[in-house]
C-alpha cells in the first residue's frame, strides 16, 4: 500500500489557525480515481424473508435502495460540507442477502476521472442504501442494526493503492 508524503496526522481541512477550509485540489494532476465501500444491514431471518419474498408494504426494498445509494453518491457534496461535487462516471450498487447475516450487504464501487478521490462517495452511497433498507422494513422489525461501513479499496491519485487487509 502506498502511502502519502504527509504526516498522518496532518488534516487538510483545517487551516494554519484550526480554522474549516475546502481544499484547493486544482494544482492536482486529473487521473483515474476508484473507490469501493461496504457495509451490512443485520435483520431477523423473517424480514429478510419478507424482503426476498417482495412483500415488504413500501415495495421493492433492494431496487429502491440500489436508487437511493446511486442518488447518495452524487449528491455527497451536498451532504459532506467540505467534499468537492464532482462529475461521477460510474456510480454501482450490488447488494447481496446473506442468510449467515441474516441481512444484506451493501457494497458501491464509484469511478471519477479528477483531482479528487471518490471515498467520500462510495461511503454515503452505502451508508444511504443501507438506511434505505433500514427505512423500509423498519416496521417489521425494530432491531436491524447497520453495522461495518467502511472503504474497501481505493485507486488513483497521490496516495496510491490501498485495499483493506482480509
Amino acid at each position: 500500500m502506498a502511502r502519502s508524503s504527509k504526516a498522518p496526522n496532518s488534516l487538510t481541512h483545517i487551516d494554519a489557525k484550526g480554522e474549516a477550509r475546502m481544499v484547493d485540489v486544482s494544482t492536482k494532476l486529473s487521473t483515474e480515481r476508484i473507490a469501493v465501500a461496504e457495509g451490512a444491514v443485520v435483520m431477523q431471518k423473517a424480514t429478510l424473508k419478507l424482503i426476498l419474498e417482495g412483500n415488504a408494504k413500501k415495495g421493492d426494498v433492494l431496487g429502491t435502495a440500489r436508487i437511493a445509494a446511486i442518488m447518495a453518491a452524487k449528491r455527497t457534496h451536498e451532504l459532506i460540507p467540505l467534499c468537492h461535487p464532482l462529475l461521477l462516471s460510474k456510480v454501482e450498487v450490488d447488494i447481496q442477502p446473506d442468510a449467515k447475516l441474516p441481512g444484506c450487504r451493501v457494497r458501491a464501487t464509484v469511478k471519477v476521472s479528477g483531482q479528487t478521490g471518490v471515498e467520500m462517495e462510495a461511503l454515503t452511497a452505502v451508508s444511504v442504501g443501507c438506511l434505505t433498507i433500514y427505512d423500509m422494513v423498519k416496521a417489521a422489525d425494530r432491531g436491524i442494526r447497520i453495522e461495518a461501513i467502511h472503504l474497501v479499496e481505493k485507486k488513483g491519485g497521490k496516495s496510491g493503492h490501498f485495499k483493506v487487509k482480509g
